[in-house]
């Protein structure tokens, strides 16, 4: 049989969610391409939550160092960290994992091109000067971090760079609200650097229950991180030996490095899109419809690109959803309701559902159950951190709307939460969960008394 096209599907972006969307293919028969012109596995393996991941974990140890004393530990003196050790140990784990990705696109059948790809057509895309025709093209580029102009502006990194510092700073500024900013304000702090937040807002993570985020913010304020709400740069000065940072207010932050991480863009510019009918907002992400079709009937989008929910599992989920579409029977969905997500600050949080604010704007009677104790760990370690819970139930049908969490092991616990309330669990059957002995998780069943 004649083949119309070179390519049944042209993926352009090996991360985690074309990566996903090539290989279900390929697995149905369909001839595949992918095209990457950066890094096998995309933002969340290379410059993500991978790699932040592990810097949260080893800026965690001097405070576990310290709490172990109380279990009979004795440490003469506090260990030292050797930053390029961390870095290059890291960077060798993402190049494991760039490996794995290559070998997981080459096994499946489809084609791999390590180079940037460019849409000609609405059929065709060019790759190392030569023109592919497909009968599909997906675009699954992802987001890049975006700087705002202001003077100085060359002389702050983003979250890309901050993997890879060639020296860890005495003193950082780090600026933005959102989640990239508060994590790596609790890494640059746990592992021993003088770090200032500056926020244009009143309070951190602003679309997170606000409760809860208080509790963050309370935390991170213990453990030595300053903040300076309702502050924006005016602008970045260097000097000989350090940099000026000077706000709105007029203060001056004297500071080795400033991270901003005040948001990311859709990756889109200079993709060819003007050559097909897809349709962009002001930011650059792709319009799509339910099933992640374009304007152009011929061209797809998912992921960070499309700026819906920008979290690596819901990527794939979107992945799974599409080539269902395209090669299945359709029955494969997505729900962007109750997604569960952590944000690994420290003190760590997780979030499954509605916060109070938004489910007393859909509900009417909202039944809000709370816990806060400290945590065992604490009790012979002698750290401050206590462990914030909250259940947000819909009073008229006991569903539970939303469960969240500050304090250790939240993402861990979060995530069988989200099952519940996936599967709308109401409060009489978490109140008839037994619970495990000892644990922080087992708070979430015995919650009894409303506290508002």
């Amino acid at each position: 049989m004649l083949r119309k096209y070179d390519y049944d599907l042209f993926v352009i972006g090996a991360g985690s969610g074309g990566v996903r969307a090539a290989r279900m293919a390929a697995s149905k028969g369909k001839k595949v391409a992918v095209a990457e012109e950066r890094y096998l596995g995309g933002t969340c393996v290379n410059v993500g939550c991978v790699p932040k991941k592990l810097f949260v974990y080893a800026s965690q140890f001097p405070e576990l160092y310290k709490a172990s004393e109380g279990f009979g530990w004795n440490f003469k003196t506090m260990p030292s960290l050797d930053w390029k050790i961390l870095r290059n140990n890291k960077t060798k784990e993402i190049e494991r994992l760039n490996g794995i990705y290559q070998d997981l696109i080459e096994h499946s059948g489809a084609d791999l091109f390590n180079s940037r790809a460019t849409i000609a057509g609405p059929n065709n895309v060019t790759v190392n000067k030569t023109t592919y025709s497909a009968e599909t093209i997906l675009v699954a580029t992802g987001g890049w971090p975006f700087v705002p102009d202001f003077q100085g502006k060359e002389f702050a990194v983003t979250s890309n760079e901050m993997f890879y510092l060639e020296e860890l700073p005495k003193k950082a500024v780090v600026v933005g609200g959102g989640y990239i900013a508060v994590e790596f304000a609790g890494i640059l702090n746990g592992l021993g650097v003088e770090t200032h937040l500056v926020y244009r807002g009143p309070r951190l993570l602003k679309s997170f229950d606000k409760e809860m985020t208080n509790k963050i913010c309370e935390g991170m304020q213990r453990k030595g991180v300053h903040f300076h709400f309702n502050s924006e740069i005016r602008r970045i000065t260097k000097t000989s030996g350090s940099l000026n940072v000077t706000l709105d207010s007029g203060c001056v932050l004297d500071a080795d490095l400033a991270l901003y991480a005040t948001g990311r863009k859709a990756n889109t510019e200079a993709l060819g899109l003007e050559n097909t009918a897809v349709v962009r907002r002001e930011n650059g992400s792709i319009v799509v419809d339910s099933f992640f079709a374009t304007a152009d009937p011929n061209v797809y989008a998912l992921g960070d690109v499309i700026d819906r929910v920008q979290l690596t599992p819901v990527a794939i989920q979107e992945a799974m959803v599409l080539i269902d579409h395209l090669y299945g029977d359709g029955a494969t969905t997505i729900n962007y309701d109750n997604i569960p997500t952590a944000v690994f600050s420290q003190p760590e949080f997780g979030s499954v559902g509605l916060s109070e604010e938004k489910a007393s704007e859909r509900y009417t009677d909202v039944q809000i159950f709370v816990s806060e104790f400290r945590p065992m760990l604490q009790t012979l370690g002698g750290g401050g951190e206590r462990i914030l819970m909250k259940l947000v139930v819909d009073g008229e049908t006991d569903l539970v709307l939303g469960c969240h969490m500050v304090g250790e092991h939240a993402a861990e616990i979060i995530q069988g939460m989200g099952i519940a309330v996936t599967a709308g669990a109401t409060k009489a059957q978490f109140d008839a969960t037994v619970g495990i002995h000892p644990s922080a998780a087992e708070e979430f069943v015995t919650m009894r008394s409303q506290v508002r």
